[in-house]
């Protein structure tokens, strides 16, 4: 499902199938990627911009039970939803995977580390992006803001140096977004940025490597 905020005129998710897309841009170009890496151990750490749903924590928290790996996950979100909204969402029934995983993420207290799985610990963050002060401390960054139509300042340079000295050397960003504009902006701070194929109905999608 997709939340709809209409002061922005904007989905919390794609139209095109929230699951899907999360799954190829944030699972497989993302977290696939980074556990290849022969260079990555245990724990790997993550850093969610802009937690919303819950849906990318849900499909790491699964995909760190099946293969074994131990994930450290942050999420930050400035406007967490309200409890109603929580409670409509039903990625579980969709997914046909346990409801308690997303139900433990959703009750874990802001602002504390919460052991979710035996293989997931998660810190809810409600901070606005430009806030992070992080540095060395991400392999993998889910970039997950709103789009460049309705908060063009989560595009630009000075957010993407803020995510650039978050991450480890070697980490990874990725993003469903494709514009030139943030790709460049990647660039100018010193990402190496690859265009890769999008999920169904994108052409493409970013990931960038901090080098």
């Amino acid at each position: 499902m997709s939340i709809y905020l209409p002061d922005w005129d904007e989905q919390y998710h794609s139209k095109h199938g929230a699951v899907v897309e999360a799954q190829h841009v944030y699972i497989g170009m993302g977290l696939h990627h980074v556990i290849a890496k022969s260079d990555i151990g245990d724990p790997l750490s993550v850093l969610e911009i802009g937690f919303g749903t819950g849906l990318n924590a849900y499909l790491t928290v699964l995909e760190a039970e099946n293969k074994k790996v131990v994930v450290n996950y942050t999420g930050v979100e400035a406007y967490p939803l309200s409890e109603e909204e929580i409670k409509a969402i039903n990625y579980a029934e969709m997914l046909k995977t346990p409801q308690h995983l997303f139900d433990a993420m959703h009750q874990a207290p802001w602002e504390e580390e919460v052991s979710i799985s035996e293989y997931f610990r998660l810190s809810k963050r409600q901070q606005l992006f430009d806030h992070i002060v992080d540095k060395d401390a991400f392999h993998l960054i889910y970039y997950d803001a709103f789009g460049a139509r309705v908060q063009p300042e989560l595009w630009g340079e000075a957010i993407f140096l803020i995510m650039y000295n978050a991450l480890k050397i070697g980490g990874v960003l990725v993003t469903y977004a494709a514009k030139g504009s943030a790709r460049r902006a990647m660039e100018t701070v010193g990402f190496t940025v690859e265009r890769l194929p999008g999920p169904p109905r994108k052409r493409e999608m970013l990931r960038a490597t901090k080098v």
